[in-house]
């Protein structure tokens, strides 16, 4: 595969922006190289500036669920902008796409469109201090909520502690109102509300892990969460923001038929432009301005296109066997690089949940951030090297999901499969050398 153009573009992208890029993991500094500039995509298929072409597994870190350029998506994007493009007032196309969403997702009543998901759950923090008059929040290890400053916090020592931040520039009161407790643990549950009686806001929870490797919870762990949250007047907040409409229309509330209090979703509801939205109770919802005391705006909230947009995308969700037919395709391809597999001693394993899936260079089961050995990067490293040669692109961390889209076709996960099977047979190499 060519470089030359991508690395030129690299280049001067440093003069121009931190590390040369708009958001820290396109910078490629896990998995070594060149960052890929992407020209343009079509279907599963992407092409960059050296005339390189890929199938897609990022699909824009998931939104992308029809695949890339997708007729009907486009069509609606350029009919919506031949009437303008932003106009920071009500317009009907708001109002259609609230109501495909809470026609068909019986777990919100209200919905509120922001331009982002890290939007979306800053303000549904906000919401929920709001409506509770609580102050502190509890988030779990390994689950990602966004850049904002309340949420980008990591545990400290001990089971359940105030966080830690993880980033430069968050004032240490902020991080004081966070507490952080590991996943899949009834006891740092317990114990976080016997320690903070009547002090939580809200418990904030990705149902379905998915942006530090796909840490699967089950189903019992997510209800132990409701019943808890009960019991203490404290909200159940479930962050959607990939899962929502990509495990199935509803998400995991859907799912798993669990009732979060607030939920938020992201760009997969703006056909890949930028979106996010949170919703929950008619009751709770009464508290966001205008009509109650927490205040949140966006001038580019409710933005026409990208509402066309997603009404395009969603409808074609609603399809019959939508979602089955897109699981189908995941396990196909996890199983036929499993089945290459079958009798040679394990070295990896897959994780996958409807149309999203994950490697992880280790044998022992992972639920938990703190069970993935950082070490393992290394083997991904070398994957993602061999996957990119062979014309598969992946996001560029080991910690981050991969997804199937409705443009996949069997003849190219077939393709996918036999790479995949070419690049972890050098990995396993690799492995068995002396160090």
């Amino acid at each position: 595969m060519k470089r030359t153009v991508s690395e030129q573009l690299f280049a001067k992208a440093k003069t121009y922006f931190p590390g040369g890029v708009n958001s820290p993991v396109r910078a490629f500094k896990s998995v070594g190289g060149t960052p890929i500039f992407i020209e343009r995509g079509n279907g599963a298929q992407v092409h960059d500036a050296d005339g390189n072409i890929y199938i897609d597994y990022c699909c824009s870190w998931g939104p992308l669920i029809l695949g890339h350029n997708n007729a009907r998506v486009r069509n609606s994007i350029i009919d919506a902008v031949q009437l303008g493009t932003s106009f920071g007032a009500p317009t009907r196309k708001e109002n259609e796409l609230a109501e495909l969403i809470l026609g068909f997702n019986k777990y919100i009543q209200k919905i509120r469109f922001t331009s982002s998901g890290t939007e979306a759950v800053m303000s549904g923090i906000r919401l929920a201090r709001g409506y509770t008059g609580r102050v502190k929040i509890l988030k779990f290890e390994g689950c990602y909520h966004g850049h904002s400053d309340s949420l980008l916090v990591k545990a400290g020592s001990g089971l359940v502690t105030f966080g830690e931040t993880s980033s430069a520039g968050i004032p240490e009161s902020f991080v004081k109102e966070t507490i952080v407790v590991p996943l899949n643990n009834k006891e740092a549950i317990i114990q976080a509300f016997a320690q903070f009686k009547d002090q939580i806001a809200c418990v904030i929870i990705e149902p379905i892990p998915a942006n530090n490797g796909l840490l699967l919870q089950t189903k019992e762990f997510l209800q132990f969460l409701r019943e808890q949250c009960t019991a203490n007047g404290t909200l159940l907040f479930f962050d959607e923001v990939i899962s929502g409409f990509r495990v199935c229309f509803c998400g995991a509330a859907g799912l798993y038929n669990i009732q979060p209090d607030i939920i938020t979703y992201g760009k997969i509801i703006g056909g890949g432009l930028p979106v996010g939205a949170y919703g929950a109770s008619n009751e709770i919802m009464a508290s966001i301005s205008p009509d109650g005391p927490v205040y949140q705006a966006g001038t580019l909230s409710g933005n026409p296109v990208a509402m066309s947009a997603g009404i395009a995308q969603l409808t074609e969700c609603l399809k019959p066997n939508f979602y089955a037919d897109l699981e189908t395709k995941t396990n196909y391809m996890v199983n036929k690089i499993k089945d290459a597999f079958a009798h040679e001693t394990p070295f990896f394993t897959f994780y996958t949940i409807g149309s999203i899936f994950w490697i992880a260079f280790s044998t022992t089961p992972i639920t938990t951030a703190e069970a993935i050995d950082a070490d393992s990067m290394k083997h991904f490293r070398i994957l993602h090297a061999e996957l990119i040669n062979r014309g598969i692109y992946i996001g560029p961390s080991g910690y981050e999901v991969g997804f199937i889209s409705e443009a996949h076709t069997y003849p190219q996960l077939d393709e996918t499969v036999t790479a995949f099977v070419e690049a972890l047979h050098v990995v396993k190499a690799n492995m068995q050398q002396p160090a």
